[in-house]
Parts: C-alpha cells; structure tokens; sequence
C-alpha cells in the first residue's frame, strides 16, 4: 500500500530524456535495465592524440539549445501542463559555460552565459515564474532538483521545471582525457575489478516537480516521489573524493532524515560510479557509513555504464532512469562488471532482467571539490 503523500510533498508529473540510448525516458531506461552500453567511438571530433577515443554520443551534431527546448516541451506535454501552468512555472536550468564563449569578445560573452540559456530556453518554452541556471558541474541536475524540491516543500513555489544537458565536446573530452580519468577501453566498469575510468556521454533531461496537492487539483499523473534529499561538501581536494566518503554519507544521511526514512528502507541505488578507482572506492565506504548493515543487502548499480558520465546533467538523467526503475519493477544493470574489487563489496546488480520492487530508490551524484548530492525518490 502507498504511503500517505502529504499536500506539500514534491512528485513529478512528467519527464523526458535524450541519450545516446535514444530519443525518450522509456529507451532509456530499458537500455539501463538490459546493461546495454551505448559507446562508441567519438565522431564529433579528432581524437587520434588522445588516450582514449570513445564516448556514448548522440548521431550527427546536435545543437544542445535545441534538444533542451525539445526535451523541456516533451516533459511539460507529459505533465499535461497548459499553457497557464507553463507561465506559472519557475525554470531550473543545469549546464556549463560554452568553451568557446572565452574566446568571443568581451561584448559578445554575455549572451553566451548559462544564464542567458536559461532565460532563452525558458522565453522558449513558456516558463513565465522565473530561471536560474547552474554550473556545480556533476552535481548541477541533482543540486536543481533539491532546489526544487524545497521550493515546493516550503510552499514557495507550486511547480518547477528542472532541464539538464550536456553534449560531449573537445575540451572537456581533452582536459580529463589529460588527467587520464578516460577508460582507454571505452567501456565504463562501476566498482569491478579491472576498471580503467569514465567515458563520456551526450545527456539531455528535464522534469516536472510540483506540490502533491497541485498535481491533485489538475488530475495529473504522478510518476514518482521526491521523498528527501541531501547535500553535503567535504572539501578534501580539488578532484579526488574523501576516501572515507564522508561528504556522500552526509548527503545520504540527509536524504533519508528528511524523508523520514530508515536504511532499511531503500530498495535500490543508482549510485554515482564513474569508473574510477578512486571515486568508486570512496562511494562504497561512503554507502557502507549512512546505510550501516544495509549497505552490503540493497542492489546498487551505475547507469553511467550504459549511458556514460553526461557531467552537467547527470544527476538529472540519472533520476530519469530511477524513476523509470520504481515503476517498471527491474533493476539496472552494472554493465562491464570483470570480477570482484575488495574495496567495493556492494551488492552490484550484475546480470538482468532483475526483478524487484522497492518502495525507496537512492540516485547518487559526486562532484570536482567534494559535493556530494543524494536523491531519495519514492514510488507514486
């Protein structure tokens, strides 16, 4: 039986989705679900001076302000929102700044901001309430989202609409191809032995989160719950996590006291897992100190594995793919998993389809600088 879902409580209506898996939510997550990789090798731009040359990318060459205003419009129509609503409706926009806005001069950079996209893309899709964009790199979806959440929770807003993208470029292909974080292989390996870093990839979302109450008023469908979230920071160094996870443990530990929730409660994680030695050793010690026992019972897995680390709009991506989890009843696989890694005794969900059906899902997100973002989503 569903929880009682107080009036001010955060649920989204709608959602959309653009990867490398596909155009929509559903191909998404059924790629995740079926541990289906979606790499291949970089078309976009020369990499033959690289380490590595692959990443999970969209075909052709995608203009990232159009396949945002598309993927916005596509959740608002899913929300059923009216054109109304959409006026009443505040706009949270994840991204980064466009490498080449440096390079422009000075008068031209202001239009090349991610507050500008953020104004443009809500000009284009009718979002009247207000914008902000944000740059917390791989935590800027997930650091939205709990933006809005809070907004709705506390009633200062009704509804929020939170849209994320990331296109896979050169620069940023160059700067952690240069830090040699890239796996050579191509293939992303969350918490297995053998894995040799991240691989990039093409992520576009947005989601509608509104009060309980609102979605009630207008009969809208309730896809999910955003039972609690957390935000922690644990300043440990510029680009390596507190190897002790202490910041994620925060979040997570945040997550569930506002949800008023226990470990035992989780029934899933879709955890951050770039691939990294590092940063996967971190997350598990992390998940091992907020969730105790537990940690080594509740299936976790990456769906980074099939889509790739898509930096600014991760964590909103991601939320797609634990929405879609809660409802559809299977587990995501941990794709590319080679064998056992002391230092990441989780219980990775390792071959599908994987049936279960958890109440409470955690999406983890980490960042450069130690933020440290959680989600705790429950089932409509």
């Amino acid at each position: 039986m569903a929880d009682p879902v107080p009036d001010l409580e955060p649920v989204i209506t709608g959602l959309s989705a653009l990867s490398a898996c596909g155009r929509g939510a559903e191909v998404l997550y059924e790629r995740a679900a079926a541990g289906e990789p979606a790499f291949g090798p970089v078309t976009r731009f020369d990499v033959s001076r690289f380490r590595a040359g692959a990443a999970a990318q969209l075909p052709g060459n995608p203009v990232l302000a159009d396949e945002l205003a598309a993927v916005t419009e596509e959740a608002c129509t899913a929300a059923r929102l009216s054109a109304g609503q959409r006026a009443g409706s505040r706009l949270l926009l994840a991204g980064h700044t466009d490498p080449a806005a440096a390079r422009l001069p000075a008068a031209d950079r202001a239009r090349r901001t991610p507050a500008a996209d953020a104004r443009t893309l809500a000009d284009r899709c009718g979002l009247r309430a207000g914008h902000r964009a944000y740059t917390t790199a791989c935590v800027a979806g997930s650091t939205a989202v709990a933006d809005a959440a809070a907004a709705i929770r506390t009633g200062s807003a009704e509804r929020v609409v939170v849209a994320a993208g990331y296109l896979v470029d050169e620069e940023h292909f160059a700067l952690f191809d240069a830090g040699r974080a890239l796996a050579p292989d191509g293939r992303v390996r969350p918490f297995s032995a053998g894995r040799q870093g991240m691989v990039l990839g093409d992520g576009v979302a947005a989601v509608v989160l509104e009060s309980a109450a609102a979605a009630r008023r207008r009969g809208a469908p309730v896809l999910a719950r955003l039972a609690g979230w957390g935000r922690a920071g644990d300043a440990h160094h510029v680009s390596q996590p507190h190897p002790q996870g202490t910041g994620l443990a925060r979040a997570v530990r945040n997550a569930l006291h506002r949800a008023g929730r226990r470990p035992e409660d989780i029934g899933y994680v879709n955890a951050h897992g770039t691939g990294t030695a590092a940063s996967d050793a971190a997350e598990t010690v992390g998940l091992r100190a907020a969730l105790g026992d537990r940690a080594a019972l509740v299936p976790v897995s990456s769906s980074k594995s099939v889509h790739g680390h898509t930096l600014e709009s991760s964590g909103l991506l991601e939320l797609v793919v634990t929405v879609g989890t809660l409802r559809a009843g299977r587990l995501p696989v941990n794709a590319g998993y080679l064998g056992a890694d002391e230092r990441c005794g989780l219980n990775l969900v390792t071959e599908g389809p994987h049936r279960a059906a958890p109440r409470y899902a955690l999406s983890l997100n980490a960042a450069f600088g130690g933020a440290n973002t959680a989600l705790l989503v429950g089932a409509a």
